[in-house]
């Protein structure tokens, strides 16, 4: 699984995707705790509802706001293993490998800071 440098592009023309924005609470609270907190939450947020080959509540274990990794998950198809699926080519029932967990973690934080920039 490696992301080509247009998938944010392609993404942002979805018209459901392209729907998530962060509020003005999920900004708020993105700058009250920093980055490196908001990197640590998406690791954890990857690990433990996303990355096992059979997560829990597959499909509904992401919210969909409340924390700017739940939105940016949804803005990018890293949500729940059918979208992973569908927009990154990962396999459903395998255990994603510490390379795939790095690079979904990579890509919700670059929406979330295109999403601070904006």
């Amino acid at each position: 699984m490696a992301y080509d440098k247009d998938i944010l592009d392609r993404l942002a023309r979805s018209r459901f995707r392209s729907r998530f924005k962060l509020s003005a609470v999920e900004r708020s609270y993105a700058n009250k705790k920093g980055r490196s907190t908001i990197l640590s939450h998406a690791r954890d947020f990857v690990t433990l509802r996303l990355a096992p080959a059979h997560p829990p509540n597959d499909g509904k274990q992401t919210p969909m706001r409340g924390h700017p990794a739940f939105v940016a998950q949804h803005a990018t198809a890293t949500c729940c293993r059918s979208c992973l699926q569908k927009w990154h080519g990962v396999d459903i029932g395998r255990q994603m490998n510490g390379a795939e967990q790095e690079e979904v973690v990579s890509l919700i934080m670059k929406w979330i800071d295109r999403q601070m920039r904006s």
